[in-house]
């Protein structure tokens, strides 16, 4: 069911709420008033209700708590936690293990340093993943096939690499599938990973999560 029919954004719908810009929704986070009056991230926004977005950027949700934005927009007496931001970065993170772990199941996500450096050189790897502890001499192996496939096959831009998550932090989400390195692969899911990484970083802001490269796009 559409989304329109499903909840009541009001009149300026998907307006972030603190920089007051229209954008894609790919871009934002859509926030509902819970039945105990808190602020929920709707990340799948499928929460009935009225609802209200924020940029997907960690300083505007923090912004947005500390102006009590999230009140004036939902229309009701609902309270921001302070820990809102941190919140949302776990959901983000779950949601990205998650899609790792249905890639996983579909093919489209290998593991393993000689695997990945498999799939970057022949050219089917979407964006490769470390570890943020990953040992450098790991890292700098598969940067080295990320290059050596960007000049073979003449591309413009290098394979993505990202680092999000430490060991320690993939061990709690992905259990036994966690990984010092690893690769999304064409497909759905793969490029589920991708999306959902790119939402990540885009979220913490820094840029932290990007080790090099820019994201190739995935073919539709």
């Amino acid at each position: 069911m559409p989304e329109s029919r499903k909840n009541d954004d009001g009149e300026n719908g998907r307006m972030c709420i603190v920089t007051r810009e229209s954008g894609d929704p790919d871009a934002l986070i859509r926030f509902v008033a819970g039945p105990d009056g808190s602020v929920v991230a709707d990340l799948k926004r499928q929460l009935p209700g009225r609802g209200c977005w924020v940029k997907a950027e960690r300083a505007l949700i923090e912004k947005a708590v500390a102006k009590k934005l999230f009140a004036r927009a939902l229309k009701a007496e609902v309270k921001a936690s302070p820990d809102l931001g941190a919140e949302v970065d776990r959901l983000l993170m779950g949601q990205l293990a998650g899609m790792m772990n249905l890639a996983r199941k579909a093919g489209q996500f290998v593991t393993g340093g000689a695997n990945v450096d498999k799939a970057v050189r022949s050219g089917a790897a979407l964006a490769v993943f470390h570890a943020t502890d990953a040992a450098a001499d790991g890292v700098r192996k598969i940067d080295q096939a990320r290059r050596a496939y960007m000049f073979a096959a003449d591309e413009e831009s290098e394979i993505a690499s990202y680092r999000l998550l430490s060991q320690a932090e993939m061990e709690g989400l992905l259990g036994q599938n966690a990984f010092i390195h690893a690769c999304a692969l064409a497909g759905q899911a793969g490029e589920g990973v991708v999306k959902r990484a790119i939402m990540l970083e885009m979220y913490r802001g820094d840029g932290s999560g990007r080790a090099q490269g820019d994201a190739r796009q995935p073919q539709r």
